[in-house]
This record gives structure tokens, sequence and C-alpha cells, in this order.
């Protein structure tokens, strides 16, 4: 008697089917480990954690991706090697990247999108000139470092991207130059710069970020934020930026 309540159990669990939304997630066959854990049958799950959970599939697709791409080249690396990395089958990647194309668009654009992001809170928030300069080189600076290996392939692989997101990339580029450009002709018109040629300075302001992969170590003899703090001082010294002068303490009883 007490085996038929087990046997019914078992025979249920065999027969049921998925939820209508199960069926349309694909399932991740995970080589030689668990399955990920599932929710109920028909149990409602948030937006904000399918897409918290979908950012963080995606996230593990990318730093796989940017170890193969970095140490054997874009083109030697296939989408089967980036999912055996994962230990994941091929097309669970295509569920989140339509080709080797788009996670290399992904890898490439990664750094100079973050900022831009930047660059655009920054400029909106309150502040000097000097401040708003400084906060922008040193978030500038410091998403590629954090994204070293990504700057480094979009060096090298940049002619491996589609058109259509080299352009994309280009047109960022610029956007963050010209937004740039403009940051310090008011900080010219304020006062608070002395430049000779602000187009320049510009190109100048990004070339320091741009060469900062090339040279930087974590094993070298600075930090990153020793390297960061050094280069914003550089930034500014450039510009002449002019120390705010400090005001005078209230006398006590006036």
């Amino acid at each position: 008697m007490s085996d038929t309540p087990r046997a019914r159990r078992k025979s249920t669990t065999v027969q049921s089917k998925p939820a209508p939304t199960e069926a349309l997630i694909p399932a991740l066959k995970r080589r030689g480990r668990p399955a990920l854990p599932r929710g109920t049958a028909g149990q409602y799950v948030p937006d904000d954690i399918r897409g918290a959970v979908a950012r963080l599939k995606r996230e593990h697709i990318v730093a796989s991706a940017v170890d193969l791409f970095y140490r054997q080249g874009y083109e030697r690396t296939t989408l089967e090697q980036v999912a055996d990395a994962m230990d994941v089958t091929k097309p669970f990647i295509y569920t989140h990247f339509s080709s080797k194309a788009d996670l290399l668009a992904e890898i490439c654009s990664r750094a100079i999108r973050h900022a831009h992001e930047g660059l655009n809170r920054i400029l909106l928030e309150e502040g000097s000139h000097t401040v708003r300069l400084e906060r922008i080189f040193r978030e500038f600076l410091m998403a590629v470092l954090n994204n070293q290996a990504h700057a480094v392939i979009y060096s090298r692989e940049e002619t491996e991207l589609r058109q259509d997101d080299r352009d994309a990339i280009n047109n960022l580029r610029r956007a963050f130059d010209r937004k740039l450009v403009g940051l310090l002709e008011a900080g010219v018109a304020a006062d608070e710069f002395v430049i000779d040629d602000i187009p320049l300075t510009a190109i100048a302001i990004g070339g320091l970020v741009g060469w900062a992969p090339v040279w930087y170590r974590s094993s070298g003899r600075l930090t990153m934020q020793e390297a960061a703090d050094r280069l914003t001082v550089l930034v500014l010294n450039m510009v002449k930026a002019k120390k705010s002068k400090a005001r005078p303490a209230k006398k006590e009883g006036a």
C-alpha cells in the first residue's frame, strides 16, 4: 500500500506538461552540471527577475567570448568554443546573440557606450566645468580600464565588425567628442579653462584614454586608481584649470 502513492506521484510527474511559458523557453543543457532551478508550473515570474537573469546569462557569454577573442583572436574562435568554455550548448548562445558578429559588436561597443552614458549623466549634474571635466575623464578612463580586454579586442578586430556596427560605434565616439568640445568651450567662456586649440585638446584628452589599455598593467607600478588620479591631473593641467578660491571662514558672532 505504501508504494502506491509514490507510484502515482511518479506517474503524474512524467505525464505532466510544461506550462505555456516554460514551453517557450529553450532548455539549457548543462553538461555535467545539475539543471538550473525552475519555477513551478504556472508560477508567475516578475519581468525584472526575468530581465536580471537574462542579463546575467549575456554577461557570462560575453566574458567567455572576451577571454577567447583576446587570447586567440576573433577569426580563430568559434561559437562552439565559446559554448564549450561555458559548458553549454551553442543554441543557448543563439538565444542571446544572433551571431558571432553580434557578440563582437557588443564587446567592442561596451566601453564607449558606458562612457557616453556617464558623460550625459554628468553634464546634467550641478558643478563647475572643472569638476565635470574631471569626473567625465575619470569615468571614461575607468570604463576603458575596467573593460581593458574589450578595448584591445576593438583596436585589433575593428575591421571584423559589420559596417553598421562600426558606424554605430564611430557615431558614439563622434558624439562624445562633440560634447567634450562643448564642455571645454563652456569652461573657457566661464574663465575656468585657458585653451588655445579646443578641438585639438579634446583629441588629446581622448588619446590619453585610448592609449591607456595599451600600456596599463594591473601588475605594474600604478594601481588603476593611481593611474586615474595622475592622468586626471594631466588633463586639468592641459586645460589650465583654475583652482577654485576657498571662501573665507565666517567670523564668530558675525
